[in-house]
């Protein structure tokens, strides 16, 4: 009953179409640039009703006031966003429900990787921003270790494992080479690197031309249980390979989650 379409923008982003068939109504998410997006809307000729942005960096919402001035709809994002998401309109907040005409979908508020983050959570897919990446998560910026371990582990991580994780950004290969440096025992880590070894071997040269075959987004929470090392704190493997290279480490998730991320920030 859900349609959604990856469109490749900027060098590596994921914007988003989510399109309900029954009343051929679409919201946009996370759009930097507008014009693979309008090719996209036009050939599929669907209604735009919605633009929905999870965080105010530009490369997630740069493109925000030329949308929204050519279909007239609303921009979205969460409340403590208003002054800093180009053209916006409306603000949601943990709990609250959108919809796009028949498909309805809950705010989650994950603050860290910025103050104002938000992932929207429609039937069997997770739209997350830079909050959970394929294999990792965001940057720091605005947040806490605390915070980001909340944000993942403590809401995202609870969303059935079947559901389909849709980040903002193609840094699937990266990011698993870098948890491979912690966990290289972990099967499911080794086959899942060999699968993205695969699909991003004939990659593109522009990423606007990207094929859906060297796309590695989606993948599912349980994909991310078991190889994203920022979701992994109780893995006794990464945890000694953590503590190898900072000692100091404590064994709370959010201090582990820490750790991680600085080692991933130098990687």
């Amino acid at each position: 009953g859900m349609r959604i379409e990856r469109v490749p923008t900027l060098r590596d982003n994921y914007t988003y179409l989510v399109i309900d068939p029954a009343s051929n109504e679409a919201a946009v998410i996370d759009a930097p640039e507008a014009a693979p997006v309008i090719a996209r809307i036009a050939k599929l000729g669907v209604r735009l009703t919605k633009i929905l942005s999870t965080h105010h960096h530009l490369d997630h919402c740069g493109a925000n006031p030329e949308l929204a001035a050519r279909y007239g709809v609303p921009v979205i994002g969460h409340v403590s966003d208003a002054e800093r998401i180009p053209g916006f309109t409306d603000g949601v907040d943990e709990g609250e429900q959108l919809h796009v005409g028949g498909l309805s979908a809950e705010v989650v508020f994950i603050p860290a990787h910025t103050r104002g983050h938000v992932a929207y959570v429609f039937p069997g897919a997770v739209f997350c921003g830079d909050t959970l990446f394929a294999g990792g998560c965001g940057r720091i910026f605005e947040g806490t270790p605390q915070l980001m371990h909340e944000a993942l582990n403590l809401k995202l991580a609870r969303l059935p494992d079947a559901t389909l994780v849709y980040c903002g950004h193609e840094y699937t290969e990266s990011n698993l080479r870098f948890a491979l440096t912690l966990e290289p025992r972990n099967a499911a880590l080794v086959e899942r690197v060999a699968q993205v070894k695969r699909a991003r071997a004939g990659a593109a040269a522009d990423w606007h031309d990207a094929s859906e075959a060297e796309m590695t987004v989606p993948s599912t929470i349980a994909d991310e249980r078991a190889t994203n090392p920022f979701m992994r704190a109780s893995s006794p493997e990464l945890l000694a390979s953590v503590r190898a290279l900072l000692p100091a480490t404590p064994a709370d998730p959010a201090s582990v989650l820490g750790a991680v991320r600085a080692l991933k920030d130098k990687f």
